[in-house]
């Protein structure tokens, strides 16, 4: 815990972080419910913002074939969240970075003239994730484990709790069974530049496996965090 005055600590603000990831909509121990779910993926707004923009370039694209038009169309609806979250005072840092990724995207394919490159920066977020789970299991700091670990405050001591330590274990597999799996099937759509089935398996495989993943989570790690603790 940070004294007043004092600068936060580099554990502080991992801890912060995890309290404010979707995992930590629901504490450890209680039981996940439809709208502790939904606050995980930032409410109705958050979940318009996170489908609406690669929507409309699927339709914009298939109908159109448009590359120009398929690129403005999700930056302008995310510069416009953007806007209504500032004109009526909610937190628009999540949404800036929307735009800033959108932006990026868009430039890219652009660039190159290719619609599938519009992709590209999902990839490298996917596979950096992956990564960062691989690392956490060789370790033997399974990633979901030290999440956990961080909001509940608990410090190292789940790893020394079998059963916590196989919960994290199989949650972070589990989680990079997510991320490999995203990879595994849009990175051959985009070689073969399939743009419209890449930009619909995206949003096949984005919110509502993410939803999926994280309610299973939170149902693994219940089962051992819900337990009595020995006197």
């Amino acid at each position: 815990m940070t004294e007043p005055g004092e600068n936060p600590s580099l554990s502080d603000n991992l801890a912060d972080a995890a309290r404010k990831s979707g995992i930590a909509k629901v504490t450890p121990g209680e039981t996940p419910s439809g709208a502790a779910l939904l606050a995980a993926m930032g409410g109705v707004r958050g979940l318009v913002e996170s489908i609406l923009p690669g929507l409309g370039f699927l339709v914009v694209y298939t109908l159109t074939g448009n590359l120009l038009l398929s690129v403005f169309v999700p930056f302008g609806l995310a510069i416009l969240f953007v806007i209504l979250r500032i004109v009526m005072k909610q937190p628009y840092t999540s949404a800036l970075a929307g735009v800033l990724g959108i932006a990026l995207s868009a430039g890219l394919a652009l660039f190159t003239g290719r619609g599938q490159d519009n992709f590209v920066f999902g990839f490298i977020i996917n596979g950096v994730f992956l990564l960062a789970l691989l690392v956490s299991l060789a370790v033997r700091w399974p990633l979901i484990g030290v999440i956990a670990s961080l909001i509940t405050g608990e410090g190292s001591a789940w790893r020394k709790d079998r059963a916590k330590f196989r919960v994290a274990l199989i949650a972070s597999l589990l989680w990079c069974g997510l991320f490999a799996l995203r990879l595994a099937v849009e990175l051959p759509l985009y070689f073969a530049g399939n743009v419209s089935a890449l930009a619909g398996l995206k949003l096949l495989l984005g919110v509502p496996l993410y939803a999926a993943m994280l309610w299973v989570t939170w149902l693994l790690v219940r089962t051992v965090y819900a337990r009595p603790q020995p006197e």
